[in-house]
């Protein structure tokens, strides 16, 4: 009996124990493919976003990180010497040159300078900077041009150059994946310029910028002009050029030899053409109503000798300030200017006005009274009280004016009553009276009356003055 008990109560705890055991492998199981489930999911999704990825960079192009510039600059860096120029030893660096013309003036003529404001853009090759990306070009700003060598280009006829540092330096450099480099800056110049000044203010200049190497001969570096069109200008309706007009430029490449070897220079000439509007109104009107106003004194009585005086003197005063003035817009030149040239002849015609005036004083108030002449006068007064006629026609020239039975002889003071000057008798160039046109006057002289000079010097001084006008207009002008 306890055997068979014993027995029935294995048999009974066996089944138990075979439920438990695949009961718990099935739990095991469900609980493991479920805790499976999520992470399978997410990968296979994962896949998938990679997948779509992958095909959209094999469409577009790849996206290129800070990193990998980063990596570009340091790899092109390392090793890099910039105090030696691109192929040394192999072949000169050849250097194109390109240039924006912001604006120019104002044009100094005391100081012979001008002032320019470009950007300046120079070009060449260096294939330690070559690199392999997707990258064509990096985009740098200032900051890199110290660590690559540059050309030293300077500009050889600057008085004073600044570059531009507000807000950043204007500065820009390229560099390009095949090893070229665009490096560019904002300058501001104040260059010389000759200028010519025969003709001022009808004068024309040519006023060159000229850069080169400092440094490097042409069997180092070659200058050239990137391209047919290389310097371009702006509006030039923005300019400060106030009394000059732009009327061009031109670009030439020359060879200088010197001591230290032969260089190439680049120059730029830009043709500049003065306008007349501030001389004409401030120097050519004044001074050509100042010598007109000095012909006023020929229609004055010569006999009003302060008016005549005051006004001789007051118009060469005039005439000396404006020649003053005009030579203060002047350099301190050793030559004759077309300007000085004209303000000097209306100084002499009005100080020929002034002069001319003095003349006929000089010799209308010295003349003497001549006694031939004075018993002549005395024989003709007893005539005409003797006679019974109302009037008595003495001489020519002279009139009897009939008063209470009396005539008196009237006389023209410039016509009769005086000898000839000084009493040379019509031997000098100068002749009084009538009288002298026979007689004792020589033949072949030309005959002058002093008391009419005035008269004279209203058709000479106006058509001398107006010939010289005609002269020299047309000389500066036109020839």
């Amino acid at each position: 009996m306890k055997r068979e008990m014993a027995s029935r109560k294995i048999h009974l705890q066996c089944p138990i124990a075979t439920i438990n055991v695949s009961f718990l492998r099935k739990v095991v199981f469900w609980t493991f493919l479920i805790a499976c489930l999520p992470s399978c999911s997410g990968k296979s999704d994962d896949e998938d976003y990679e997948d779509l990825i992958l095909n959209k960079t094999w469409v577009l192009t790849p996206k290129v990180y800070e990193s990998d510039v980063t990596l570009i600059l340091n790899n092109l860096l390392e090793g890099y010497d910039n105090k030696l120029r691109p192929d040394i030893g192999v072949k000169p660096t050849i250097i194109g040159t390109d240039m924006y013309i912001n604006s120019i003036g104002p044009v100094n003529a005391i100081n012979m300078e001008y002032t320019i404001d470009i950007f300046f853009a120079q070009t060449w090759y260096d294939r330690r900077l070559k690199f392999n990306s997707t990258m064509k070009v990096l985009r740098l700003n200032s900051n890199m041009v110290g660590k690559i060598w540059i050309p030293d280009t300077f500009f050889r006829n600057s008085k004073k150059a600044d570059a531009h540092w507000i807000t950043t330096p204007n500065r820009m450099l390229r560099i390009w994946n095949d090893g070229r480099i665009l490096y560019t800056l904002r300058l501001t110049i104040e260059a010389e310029c000759q200028l010519q000044l025969h003709n001022f203010p009808m004068d024309e200049h040519s006023c060159p910028l000229v850069f080169s190497s400092y440094g490097y001969p042409k069997d180092e570096i070659i200058y050239q002009w990137a391209r047919y069109r290389s310097v371009i200008f702006g509006e030039p309706r923005f300019w400060r050029l106030y009394q000059f007009a732009f009327l061009g430029l031109r670009n030439t490449t020359d060879l200088v030899r010197t001591t230290s070897g032969d260089y190439v220079v680049m120059s730029v000439y830009f043709d500049l053409s003065r306008r007349m509007g501030y001389f004409t109104i401030q120097t050519y009107i004044p001074c050509t109503l100042t010598v007109v106003l000095s012909w006023v004194s020929f229609w004055i009585n010569k006999d009003a000798v302060p008016a005549r005086t005051s006004l001789g003197i007051t118009t060469v005063l005039t005439m000396t300030t404006l020649s003053t003035i005009a030579r203060k817009s002047l350099p301190k030149v050793s030559y004759v200017t077309a300007m000085d040239l004209f303000v000097s002849v209306c100084f002499i015609f009005v100080f020929a006005a002034l002069i001319e005036y003095g003349t006929l004083h000089y010799f209308v108030s010295n003349r003497k009274p001549s006694k031939d002449k004075d018993k002549k006068k005395k024989n003709h007064l007893l005539r005409m009280f003797s006679s019974k006629a109302p009037t008595v026609d003495i001489r020519p020239g002279s009139s009897a004016v009939q008063m209470n039975n009396a005539s008196h002889l009237q006389e023209r003071d410039e016509e009769y009553g005086y000898e000839c000057l000084d009493g040379k008798d019509c031997t000098s160039f100068f002749c009084c009276f009538d009288e002298c046109r026979t007689g004792a006057w020589r033949q072949g002289r030309l005959h002058i009356r002093i008391t009419k000079v005035d008269s004279y010097a209203r058709i000479f001084f106006p058509t001398a003055f107006g010939l010289f006008n005609l002269v020299y207009w047309v000389g500066y002008l036109y020839l």
